[in-house]
């Protein structure tokens, strides 16, 4: 979390202001985008990486209509909804790169927000010593892998292209 920014309530960092300038900008280009909000309970480390952000139950999915921060506050209305909310955060830690922002609210010292726009979610297969077999058929490259044990099968066709790039990638293995 290195690249994150970091606003902390009552922090004497000199980039504390900084970073809070940059969360609200970042916060108000949510205005009409689908978001993942999700709370969930503070460990005791206090560290949010050791949380399981899967999707779970209470997690929701919302369209924000006219974010803003006004001071400290968030505010944000849901939905195209006439009510708007708030949350004044004692810290907020927005990670750019997963587009994640983390809201530890005044109110609950034991609860942390994460408000993020959805991320494709690859499914991972790990096969361990499978079958390989490969071929070209109507100038694409068709690789089979096939994992008795898990019963498991994955096809993959590549075109001249990307045949080209695997064997660049592989020579560059076989190199070192």
């Amino acid at each position: 979390m290195s690249n994150d920014l970091i606003w902390q309530q009552n922090s004497s960092n000199l980039k504390n202001k900084a970073s809070l300038d940059a969360i609200a900008s970042w916060w108000s280009e949510l205005e009409g985008k689908e978001v993942a909000w999700q709370q969930r309970l503070l460990p005791d480390s206090g560290d949010v990486s050791n949380l399981d952000w899967q999707a779970q139950k209470f997690d929701e999915k919302l369209i924000l209509a006219t974010p803003e921060m006004r001071g400290i506050t968030l505010y944000w209305h849901i939905n195209q909804g006439q009510d708007e909310r708030n949350i004044t955060p004692s810290k907020l830690n927005l990670n750019p790169t997963q587009q994640r922002l983390y809201i530890f609210p005044q109110s609950q010292s034991q609860v942390v927000i994460s408000v993020s726009l959805p991320q494709a979610v690859y499914e991972k297969i790990n096969l361990q010593n499978p079958q390989l077999a490969a071929t070209v058929k109507n100038n694409q490259g068709i690789i089979l892998l096939r994992d008795k044990t898990t019963k498991k099968e994955v096809k993959v066709t590549l075109s001249p292209e990307q045949i080209s790039q695997l064997f660049e990638q592989l020579k560059t293995i076989n190199n070192q």
